[in-house]
């Protein structure tokens, strides 16, 4: 018996079925061990030996194993062909060995395949090796700068900046690239310019001729700068009459893309299918573990001559000869500091169709964008006729020409199968291959039928979007395939920035956050720096690089750098990005006055100031001042004069007592008189503090409101203001409500029929949705989502549960599963759900009730608590 090692229990099933009885597939799960996240587990001072720590569910996997191997007579270990799984297949040997778990004289061997298919894995059987040294020693190099980095700066930040989360070697990089970006967009003094477009007509057919010269100078896209030559350049093409002066007709070609990488799959997914990094990665994970694509973590183009050669013949089949190149395209990975040789995402079968496959919905449209891509990146490159033709305006006092451009796509080659790439959301460049141009000739003289002006502003560059900034990461080499998604999940989390649609903004939290790192360690959140970094690393991979040599160059000059700002005062820290920072929180006044002057005392300057929950502006002569606002509402362009202070909206008619309106370090807020523990709601969202009424604070004062009597149950349905937004509240389960107006309006029937919504999608401790784990969205009779639940993993379709055997992890389960899995539970139910499991009435002492404090939100109860993870410090990269 032979035993071999992968990663996933997914790909342990279908790799059993190519190798037979002979062998024993078994699942590591991943990492079978880490470094704890403690301080000490990685020590410079003793040569930078490393602590491992097997965690419990790894423990038990590692124990499998070994009972396995007491009848094995030898050790495959299959693991990914990159580093991180050169370095799964280390972990495993070496605990294998501490336990003296393998027979003396039964052979350790690694194998690598590309791809799950029997014909790969046969083959990679054949030609086992040792495991790969300079590779394991790269990944523990990444591993304790990783953790140097971040359990040496995360410290330092909470200490210096409370509220803050963590920094990495990379995380901290691709943070500052979109901080950065936001201060560019916030700097950016838009232009004016004029377009100017002649509507002309030959032969019948109309085109565009846009403005190219006037008064014998060449005009540019910001050549016209206001209303007034706008007006007279239109009135002189008015005016003349038009004589084509040149025509030029100039064949050009278009190539394919090459096969997709990590990043490029990664961006092409999210502009073209909307899938974010994460959830691509998710989804092209199960594609290689079912055998349908080549291992989706790599940075190399190249593809494998069988690859080629089933990719031209599918071509042939799919679309004749004629689309088909008479030698086979070869690419050359551009990508800076790629890695050891891998192959590109391809599909193992280029004669899949995608419509051939019983695949769910994203998994068949990222399958039918790899395999499309695939085929496209060897088919004929595309055919354009592009004609220039010049326009002569003989105007009666101004020498003004035109041109007009067009294009013809004359064979459609590649694009026939995949179009051309998305534009950025702020390109207005003209797409001259959509436009096509009447037949001109020299002489020519076409007819005019409108002038147009049209006034521009220059515009911004864009923010990044989660497909641009891994395209600027790889371009500038920080990170690698496998770190990229990883990356943006972890600034997400930390709110170092947010989504909005597809563009990244950058939250205060993370921009103060990389101010402070680009004042006190700017040279660990350089570019280059990291960069330089990397290519270390693949030297090491090479075999060209002692990794303990870079860790130890490494460490003097960071160690010495980090004791120095430790000693730091938080009033040195807080002068240094109030000097950084100024342009954004501290906006110049029109008067030219201090614009750090406090507006509520007129004494006290304004500086940013370090809270429990983060930075906000604050005044220096508090306590007397309690002047304070938040960044945003200085980001937002409001100047400090113009925040909100503390006024009087009026009196309650109810109680009498005065209606006062505050601003906080969270904002603005309401409150009801001023006793020891004041009434108080915060102001939502999309509301104007500035112009907020007497009636608008009384609602907020009075939340929660009694909506009405559930028609089931009979007990009550209340509305209120959360920490998450506006909702309704009945037995301890919440429901959202989509506006805040509802809340103040919202009718029993739409409650009832919200809640019954909610519950239909399951509800978890806490009051929120159960997460899928996946849907599968076209199941007959309706969606099923796979749901880990209070009592084990289970799917869901409406009201059915059915349990998800104890053998199948829930990421594992198919729709065939799922839906035999429905169809058994709701034939044994008669189609109802199950009840939960009653619980034992147990005596319980009388407790005292506690006065119920004067709020006006309603507080969810705690969510369960999560398994302890390690802390942000020790985050990878």
């Amino acid at each position: 018996m032979k035993v071999v090692i992968v990663e996933s229990p997914a790909k342990a099933k279908t790799i059993n079925k190519y190798l037979g009885s002979d062998y024993e597939v078994l699942a590591s799960f991943g990492h079978v061990r880490d470094l704890p996240a403690k301080d000490g587990s990685v020590r410079p001072d003793e040569d930078f030996a490393m602590s491992w720590e097997v965690d419990t569910a790894s423990r038990k996997r590692l124990t499998d194993i070994s009972r396995a191997l007491k009848d094995a007579d030898e050790l495959i270990l299959a693991t990914d062909p990159d580093r991180e799984g050169e370095a799964i297949s280390w972990h495993v040997l070496d605990v294998l060995n501490q336990k003296k778990a393998i027979k003396k004289g039964v052979p350790v061997r690694r194998v690598l395949f590309n791809a799950i298919t029997r014909d790969a894995i046969t083959e990679a059987m054949k030609h086992p090796r040792d495991i790969d040294q300079p590779l394991v020693d790269a990944y523990l190099a990444r591993r304790a700068l990783d953790y140097l980095v971040g359990f040496t700066l995360s410290p330092i930040l909470w200490r210096k900046l409370p509220g803050s989360r963590s920094a990495g070697r990379v995380q901290s990089v691709a943070l500052r690239l979109v901080c950065d970006r936001e201060a560019e967009i916030e700097k950016f003094k838009p232009e004016e310019y004029w377009s100017i477009a002649a509507k002309l007509s030959q032969s019948g057919k109309n085109f565009e001729a846009r403005l190219y010269s006037a008064d014998g100078k060449k005009t540019d896209k910001l050549a016209v700068k206001n209303a007034a030559d706008a007006e007279a350049l239109k009135a002189a093409i008015a005016s003349g009459n038009f004589v084509v002066s040149n025509v030029e007709k100039k064949p050009t070609k278009r190539n394919p893309y090459a096969p997709f990488t990590t990043s490029s799959l990664q961006q092409d997914a999210s502009s073209r299918l909307g899938l974010s990094p994460s959830r691509t990665m998710q989804i092209a994970q199960r594609l290689y573990e079912d055998g349908l694509i080549t291992y989706m973590r790599t940075d190399a183009v190249q593809m494998a001559p069988e690859g080629i050669a089933m990719a031209r013949s599918a071509i042939a089949k799919e679309f004749g000869n004629d689309y088909l190149p008479e030698k086979a395209r070869i690419y050359q990975t551009k990508a800076k500091n790629a890695q050891e040789a891998h192959e590109a995402i391809r599909p193992t079968d280029m004669f899949k169709n995608p419509d051939s496959l019983r695949l769910d919905a994203d998994q068949k449209k990222l399958y039918g964008l790899i395999w499309r891509r695939t085929l496209a990146s060897q088919m004929k490159s595309a055919e354009i006729a592009r004609t220039t033709a010049d326009i002569d305006v003989n105007a009666p006092s101004r020498a003004i020409e035109l041109r007009a451009i067009g294009s013809v796509v004359t064979f459609p080659g590649f694009l026939a199968l995949y179009g051309v790439e998305a534009k950025e959301d702020n390109d207005d460049s003209d797409d001259e291959d959509s436009r096509e141009l009447p037949a001109l000739a020299v002489g020519d003289q076409p007819n005019l039928k409108s002038v147009e002006i049209d006034q521009h502003f220059t515009q911004p560059p864009a923010r990044f979007s989660e497909a641009s900034l891994i395209k600027k990461m790889e371009e500038l080499g920080i990170g690698r395939p496998s770190t990229y998604a990883a990356t943006l999940t972890t600034l997400k989390d930390r709110d170092y920035v947010r989504l909005e649609g597809k563009a990244l903004h950058p939250e205060d939290r993370g921009r103060i956050v990389t101010a402070f790192l680009s004042s006190f360690f700017a040279l660990y959140v350089e570019y280059g720096f990291t960069a330089g970094l990397e290519e270390q690393l693949d030297k090491i991979s090479a075999g060209d690089l002692d990794y303990k040599t870079v860790l130890r160059d490494f460490w003097k000059e960071f160690s010495r750098h980090t004791t120095e700002i430790k000693d730091l005062r938080v009033t040195e820290v807080l002068d240094a990005l109030n000097d950084l920072l100024e342009d954004r929180i501290f906006p110049v006044k029109e008067d030219g006055s201090d614009r750090r002057l406090c507006p509520t005392c007129g004494e006290g300057q304004l500086s940013l100031k370090l809270g429990k929950y983060g930075a906000f502006i604050g005044c220096s002569n508090y306590p007397e001042c309690k002047h304070t606002m938040q960044l945003s509402d200085a980001a937002s362009g409001q100047s400090p004069e113009a925040a909100v202070g503390d006024g009087i909206l009026g009196a309650d008619p109810e109680s009498g007592e005065e209606v006062l309106l505050k601003t906080g370090r969270f904002g603005p807020y309401v409150q009801l008189g001023n006793d020891k523990a004041p009434k108080r709601s915060s102001i939502p969202k999309g509301w104007d503090a500035a112009s907020l009424t007497l009636d608008k604070a009384l609602q907020l004062l009075r939340l929660p409101r009694e909506v009405g009597m559930h028609p089931e149950s009979g007990l009550p349905i209340s509305a209120g203001l959360g920490r998450y937004g506006p909702f309704i509240l009945h037995d301890g389960k919440y429901a959202n409500l989509p506006d805040v107006e509802e809340v103040f309006s919202v009718g029993l029937n739409r409650a009832v029929d919200l809640l019954a919504q909610k519950a239909a999608n399951g509800f978890k401790r806490g009051g929120g949705a159960v997460a899928a784990i996946q849907t599968f969205a076209d199941a007959p009779g309706g969606p099923i989502a796979v749901r880990e639940g209070r009592y084990g993993p289970y799917v869901n379709q409406g009201k059915i549960n059915a349990t998800i055997p104890k053998d199948i992890a829930p990421a594992d389960v198919t729709q065939e599963q799922a839906v035999e899995w429905i169809a058994a539970r709701a034939a044994a139910t008669g189609g109802k759900s199950r009840k939960a499991p009653a619980k034992k009435a147990t005596a319980k002492k009388p407790v005292a009730k506690k006065t119920a404090a004067k709020s006006t939100t309603i507080k969810k109860p705690a969510a369960r608590k999560a398994p302890a993870k390690k802390p942000a410090a020790a985050a990878s990269e």
